[in-house]
Formats: structure tokens, sequence, C-alpha cells
């Protein structure tokens, strides 16, 4: 909608307040809500919020700016705007870009603003004109969480009625008698009611998603025990999709906390059990023809489209920096849990980090599918970076070499896998890759040095340091009797 058809929408549906969301470096939204009138009742376009923004503190904003440039503005996107589908009030929701208020120049850390640089950069290299994006954001939804740690202790506990260990429980956390039927370890994907607990709730979810704008093509159950689940986004443009996918997150955890319940995107929140990835899909376009497709190529996949594979192989560990950026992400990046860590290629084998799916012969359907990303990347800068990974591979004429076909990666000997590129085993291992390895990341301007300088020292010291430095529970097990 345009400012003026958005006075008139707000108008109609008795809109109260504004509420404008941003996301930091990090892929957290952040937002300040005002009455709708101090968005509305501007009659000089040029002096309004949709032109001059709204003043915040970016010291206070995870990877922002120091306190003594902290000044900053939020500019909404008039594009963006929705009823808000959890705020009691009646609200409207707009995403705002960020910029500095000196300058008034985009903020080169406003990960927006790096998916928009990074949509211009294909039509500057003359690549393509569209890049499109379709992630698979899986996630839990526990019944409880719990957790803490100081100097001397340390605990997590989470719990689910549908959990496979509470068949032993004499009653369910619902109340009322055990009843069983839960799904086992890995056998989650995906039996009907009774196993599934969740239909209704993820129907939920789907619903307000679609009222929001989100088309949905499917949801179910997950591999994993305890009420892991997927819902799946039709594709879209790059930034529109990293819009959708902090939509997503966002009403996900609503909907779930309206029932009393709450959702995790953390990886691996359960030991043994299968972990939460962000499967991601892309393909590049132009003129309304998708360029991955060639009829006479290996999958059906041209040559650009393994040139692009080529590129996503040579940088997947460095890529792992930012589309894995976890201490945690790592628990799932290991073999046999349906976690792709084996930077190879191969049609419909999902033991290779990129897949090509052979579902349909149809050549808009053709695309790479990167599956080591996981939902606690920031999309913003996730989808950019595999963007660019990949065009580097295009303008180098990159060969990924034979595909692995027929082959489950997981069942290879020790001596095999030694012969296979595989991304880093801990977040430090990704972000040591990424300092090595990022020179195709600043190419066209897209990321920043400031940026990637920001991001590397952020994680160094506020995540991997802190939980390199505290004893781990099971350390306890092993060595307290050494």
């Amino acid at each position: 909608m345009t400012p003026e058809e958005i006075k008139s929408f707000c108008a109609q549906n008795g809109i109260r307040f504004v509420d404008i969301k941003f996301v930091d470096l990090f892929g957290l939204w952040q937002h300040l809500t005002r009455p709708i009138h101090e968005l509305n009742d501007w009659t000089d376009y040029n002096r309004s919020p949709w032109r001059g923004g709204y003043g915040f503190d970016g010291s206070s904003i995870r990877g922002f700016q120091k306190i003594e440039e902290s000044d900053m503005l939020l500019v909404p996107d008039p594009e963006t705007a929705l009823i808000d589908p959890a705020i009691q009030s009646p609200t409207l929701s707009v995403i705002a870009d960020v910029e500095d208020p000196v300058t008034r120049q985009p903020y080169s850390r406003d990960p927006r603003h790096v998916a928009a640089k990074a949509e211009k950069y294909v039509r500057d290299l003359g690549v393509g004109d569209t890049v499109y994006i379709g992630p698979e954001l899986e996630f839990f939804i526990f019944d409880q969480v719990r957790f803490g740690g100081d100097q001397h202790s340390a605990f997590y506990n989470v719990d689910s009625d549908e959990g496979i260990w509470n068949a032993g429980a004499e009653a369910t956390l619902r109340g009322g008698l055990n009843q069983g039927y839960r799904p086992r370890y890995k056998e989650g994907y995906f039996p009907v009611s009774p196993h599934d607990t969740q239909t209704d709730i993820r129907n939920e979810m789907v619903e307000t998603l679609e009222a929001c704008g989100v088309e949905i093509e499917l949801h179910h159950h997950e591999v994993a025990t305890a009420g892991q689940a997927e819902i799946d986004m039709r594709f879209d443009t790059l930034r529109r999709m990293g819009d959708k996918s902090m939509l997503y997150k966002y009403i996900v955890k609503n909907v779930a906390k309206k029932h009393g319940k709450v959702a995790t995107f953390m990886p691996k929140p359960l030991y043994q059990d299968n972990g939460s990835g962000m499967h991601t899909h892309l393909s590049i376009w132009k003129n309304g023809c998708n360029l991955f497709f060639d009829e006479a190529g290996y999958a059906l996949t041209s040559k650009m489209c393994r040139a692009y594979i080529a590129g996503l192989i040579k940088h997947g560990k460095a890529l792992m920096a930012i589309c894995a950026p976890t201490t945690n992400s790592y628990k799932r990046l290991v073999p046999g849990y349906e976690a792709p860590v084996n930077l190879v290629y191969s049609a419909r084998n999902r033991s290779a980090a990129c897949r090509i799916p052979v579902v349909s012969p149809d050549p808009r359907q053709k695309r790479v599918e990167f599956r080591p990303p996981d939902p606690t990347a920031n999309p913003y800068l996730c989808f950019s970076a595999i963007l660019m990974a990949g065009l580097d591979g295009i303008e180098n004429e990159l060969d990924p070499g034979p595909p692995l076909d027929r082959t489950n990666l997981f069942d290879l000997s020790p001596h095999e896998l030694e012969k296979i590129p595989t991304v880093a085993q801990s977040l430090e291992g990704s972000l040591r890759a990424l300092e090595d390895d990022h020179d195709w990341l600043l190419k066209g301007g897209v990321f920043t040095p400031d940026l990637l300088e920001t991001w590397l020292e952020w994680k160094y010291e506020n995540e991997v340091d802190p939980i390199r430095m505290r004893p781990h529970p099971h350390e306890f097990h092993l060595y307290f009797d050494a």
C-alpha cells in the first residue's frame, strides 16, 4: 500500500497504533509502538515518518552503533504494512529500514539493506533479474522450558506431553491418565493423530500467516518426537522472503504462546534426535525464464546452475558462519540425523549439502536446495550469503565435479570420508573459515568490512568464548572422579 492508501486502511479498520519493526544484525526483530496519528497525520510527505523516519538509540541494538554515534533512523516501508496478528489493540505493523540521520544513507549493518544490495548485484552483473528463495523453517513446540546457569551450576529442561520420554508418566502434562501414542525418537515424520497432537495449532499458524499475506504450501510434523514441526512457505524474491521469514517466526511463537506452549527455532534442543534446519531453495530467473533449467543437463540443470553449486561447495565452510551461526548449530550438523555436513551435490540425495530436487520435470521448479542452514540464521544475511557464494561460482565458471548419487554419505568409512569436504565442526571453525574466505561477500558492496568485522567480534566474544569457558554438566559425569 502507499502511505495514502494506508491512511484510508487505518480509518476503515479502526487502527489505533503503529508498530515499527526492524531486525538487528543477528536476526531478532526489535520494535517500537506509536499512536497511529504519529504516522498518518502529516500533510507533507517529505516531513512525515515515511521519509523523515523515527529516531532510536542504535547503541542499544546488538551489532549496531557505539554510544558516541548512537542516533539512528527507522524509515518505515509502506509495502510491508499489515494488521499485526499478535497485538490486542488494532495495530498496523510496518517493517522499517535503518538509515544514518546525518548522511541519510542506508545503514551498512542493516540486514534488510544487505538483501536489497544482493538483489541489485544480480541485476548489475547481468546474470539475471530475479532471485527466488524458498526456505523450509523447522521448529519445536514444547509445553515448557526451564534453564539457568551461574558460576557453580548449570541446567536445562524442556518438556512436551508428546515426547516419548513421557511414555511412563502416570499422568499427562495436560492432566488425566497417560494414553500413549507418542512418536518415538526419529519417528515423527509423519504419523496422523493421535501421535501428531499439534495439527490444530499448525493449522492456526497457517491461517494466521495467510491472513498476513504469506502463502503456505503445506505443513506437517517433522522427524523428531516432542512436537517438531515444519510449515513451508511459497517461494518469493530474496528480500521479501527475508520479511516473510521474520513474520513466520513471530507468528509461530505467538500462536504457540496463545495455546500455553512455547515454540523454539533452536537447532538442537534434544539429544539423540533430529534437529531443526532451514533447507533453502534458490533459483535465478531472467525475463520470466528459470536459468537453472536445461533439459539436456544433469538432473535437468543448466551449466549456470552447476557453477552456482560449485560456488556453494567452494565457500561452504565460510558460509556456515552466517547460515549456521550459533554454537548449538553444530550439535545438529553431525552425521546420522539428516544433517547435511558433506559439501557435495546430488539429485535426490538428502545426505548431500546441495540437493537438486527431481520431483517434477517442470522447468519452473528446477532449483538448488542448500541444506546446512538452520533457522537461527538472520534470513536476510543467510539468503544473501548463499546467493553471493553461488554467484562467485557463476562468475568464475567453477565446476562442481561429478555428483555423488546413490551413496548414503553417512555410511561411508572414515577413509572414504577423508576425500569429501565438509562443513566445520564448530562455530569457531566456521568463523575462522570466514576470516580466511570472504572476498566474494564484499563484491558489489553487498556485505561490508565493518559488518563482517562486527559479526566476527560479537560471535567470538559473546558466544564462542562464554561456551568454551563454562563447564558442561556431562563433563561431571565423565571426569569428576578422575
